[in-house]
């Protein structure tokens, strides 16, 4: 089981601009809990994600001498690839690849075949620099636009992925429409379809239906989970104020009360909690 704790998606929606030392602290209390990743910051336009702006300055901060948490950084576009591919101390590099082409294009002004020629660049460079490209498919179980969707759909890209040698696929539930009448069967299809390929749930929720997200990814065979302490953040675009990221304690008691060994500090944890509501609230 994976837990993949993401403070950068909690963070870049907010509009006040959080100090670089808070950051920074915030993301060393969160490596010492014990997660498997740590999303923790991206490298696209400042204009488009101010927040972010000063992920290389966090990164430089971050202390991973006892951690065994390993970093992912956000990437929009190769040229942020091959910022992000520089850092030896980055083992994740995350792309999100859109199912909808609406909303690829305004995500990052490609369409999709566009962004998948992209993808297949950031791959070699991925492969040349020792990391591992994940790939988002945002708008995975559905999407508002009325753009073409369904299992077959959602198959067809993780084909195209395969074929690039794609070894971590993501499915992203960007609006907050899944249900488990779609992330059941989606993940039932596709993790014995493509046995190569590492699937994970990055899922929004609100508070009132996330067990019952978690529980069909879960029994489906999904062992690759997104979250953020405090379901902070989630995407903007969404109509419902409440959807926001799976929050991680909730994910903790739940696997928690099924037996699964998370191996976390469960005292670092607590204390990143509390640290959380300095940094959001």
């Amino acid at each position: 089981m994976k837990l993949i704790e993401c403070p950068r998606d909690a963070m870049q929606g907010l509009p006040e601009f959080i100090p670089t030392a808070t950051k920074t602290a915030y993301l060393n209390q969160l490596l010492q809990v014990g997660f498997d990743t740590l999303d923790f910051g991206s490298f696209v336009s400042p204009k488009a994600i101010p927040q972010l702006r000063d992920t290389a300055e966090v990164l430089a901060g971050l202390d991973l001498s006892t951690t065994r948490t390993k970093l992912l950084a956000i990437v929009a576009n190769l040229r942020g690839a091959e910022t992000a591919a520089s850092f030896p101390e980055i083992s994740y590099l995350g792309f999100p690849l859109s199912v909808s082409e609406t909303f690829q294009l305004r995500n990052t002004n490609k369409t999709i075949a566009e962004a998948l020629t992209e993808l297949a660049h950031m791959q070699d460079l991925c492969e040349k620099n020792d990391k591992t490209l994940v790939t988002y498919l945002s708008m995975g179980f559905g999407n508002p636009y009325g753009d073409p969707w369904g299992p077959e759909t959602v198959a067809e890209f993780t084909q195209n992925l395969a074929d690039m040698g794609v070894r971590v696929v993501a499915l992203s539930d960007t609006v907050g429409v899944s249900s488990p009448d779609t992330i059941a069967p989606l993940f039932s299809q596709l993790i014995p379809e493509f046995p190569t390929i590492e699937f994970g749930a990055h899922l929004h929720t609100t508070p009132t239906t996330w067990q019952e997200k978690v529980e069909a990814a879960y029994l489906a065979g999904c062992r690759r989970f997104d979250g953020a302490i405090g379901g902070i953040g989630g995407c903007p675009m969404a109509a419902d104020q409440l959807t926001g990221n799976m929050p991680t304690e909730n994910m903790v008691a739940f696997f928690s009360s099924h037996h699964v060994d998370l191996g976390l500090d469960l005292e670092a944890f607590a204390a990143a909690q509390s640290y959380a509501q300095s940094v959001f609230n």
